[in-house]
C-alpha cells in the first residue's frame, strides 16, 4: 500500500514554512505523494453545496487559501528527491489543454518523473460561469481535454480534431519524463466518475469512498471497462483514509486498493512532524 496526502497545500498549509515541514518530512518517513488542491477563485457568496461534507459547507470557507496547483508542487518538487506530486484534483474543464499538457510535462521533467495528474469536472457551478465555461459541459470537456493532453505528449506532432478543441499539428516540448505520459487519476465519488476512469483515466480516485459505497463504484467502472474492451486491473485505486490503522489498511487491500489519502495530521510544525512519524512507526513500519 502506498500513502498520500490529501489537501496538502489548503487553508493552513498555504504557509510556506508550514508546507515545507509537511513536504520534507512526508520525503523522510515514507509518505509517497503529496495532493494539491484547486480553486481559481471562490465566488463570494456562493450558493452551490460543497459534495464532500455531510453539511454541505465548504472546508475554511469561501475565503480559504488556496496556492495555485501546479506552483506549489514545482516548489515542493525542489525540496524533495523521492515525494510524488500530484493534484487531488485539477479542475481540468476550467483550462486550456495545450497549457496543461505544458505545465505538467514540464513539472515531470523538472521532478525526474514524479508527477501525477488527478483531475475531475470540478462541483463548484459558480466558479466555472466565472471562467466561462458552461457547467452542463464539464464531463465531455475533462474527457476531450485528456485525449488532447495526451495527443500533445507524443512523440511526433499531430493534429487534434474534437468538439471543444482543434488544432493542427503542434510541438509541444518538453516531453514528460514517464512514458507514454503522465499519469492521469480521475477524481469523483459518483457513478459517472468511475465510468470516465473506466474510459480516459490511469486511476480512479473517489475522494469519499468509503466501504459502503465503494463496491457500487468499481462495479461502475468494472462494468464500462467490459463495455470498452479494458482490463480494469490497469486502473489503479485510491481511496480516502483519513489517519487510518493498520486493521483499516487491510481491509482496503483487500478491495483491491493500492492507494491511501491521508489527511494532513496537524496544522503546526510539531504536530505535522510528531503525526506523520508515528504514522510511518505504527502502519508503514508493519507493512
Amino acid at each position: 500500500m502506498k500513502f498520500g496526502i490529501a489537501f496538502a497545500t489548503a487553508g493552513p498549509l498555504a504557509n510556506p514554512e508550514l508546507f515545507e515541514t509537511l513536504v520534507r518530512t512526508a520525503d523522510e518517513v515514507g509518505i509517497e505523494s503529496i495532493w494539491a488542491v484547486e480553486h481559481v477563485v471562490l465566488p463570494a457568496g456562493f450558493k452551490t453545496k460543497y459534495p464532500y461534507s455531510k453539511d454541505g459547507a465548504f472546508p475554511g470557507g469561501e475565503r480559504a487559501p488556496i496556492p495555485d496547483p501546479i506552483v506549489a508542487l514545482s516548489y515542493a518538487a525542489g525540496m524533495t528527491k523521492r515525494l510524488k506530486l500530484a493534484t487531488g484534483i485539477m479542475i481540468l474543464p476550467q483550462r486550456n489543454p495545450l497549457y496543461v499538457a505544458k505545465e505538467w510535462a514540464s513539472l515531470d521533467v523538472l521532478s525526474r518523473g514524479r508527477a501525477i495528474m488527478g483531475v475531475g469536472i470540478g462541483w463548484l457551478r459558480e466558479e466555472m460561469e466565472t471562467v466561462g465555461i458552461p457547467f452542463a459541459e464539464r464531463g465531455p470537456r475533462t474527457e476531450e481535454s485528456i485525449r488532447a493532453i495526451r495527443s500533445l505528449w507524443k512523440g511526433e506532432p499531430e493534429a487534434f480534431n474534437g468538439q471543444y478543441f482543434n488544432w493542427g499539428p503542434q510541438n509541444s516540448n518538453p516531453k514528460p519524463v514517464q512514458k507514454p505520459g503522465v499519469p492521469i487519476v480521475v477524481g469523483g465519488n459518483v457513478e459517472g466518475a468511475a465510468r470516465r476512469a473506466a474510459r480516459v483515466g490511469d486511476g480512479f480516485y473517489p475522494a469519499s469512498g468509503s466501504l459502503k459505497t465503494l463496491p457500487g463504484l468499481l462495479d461502475a467502472m468494472r462494468d464500462e471497462c467490459a463495455k470498452i474492451g479494458r482490463n480494469p486491473a490497469e486502473i489503479e485505486l485510491t481511496v480516502a483514509a483519513g489517519l487510518p490503522d493498520l486493521g483499516r489498511v487491510r481491509q482496503y487491500e483487500e478491495v483491491g486498493a493500492s492507494r491511501m489519502m491521508l489527511n494532513p495530521p496537524a496544522f503546526d510544525a510539531e504536530g505535522i512532524r510528531r503525526g506523520l512519524n508515528e504514522f510511518a512507526d505504527q502502519v508503514i513500519a508493519n507493512l
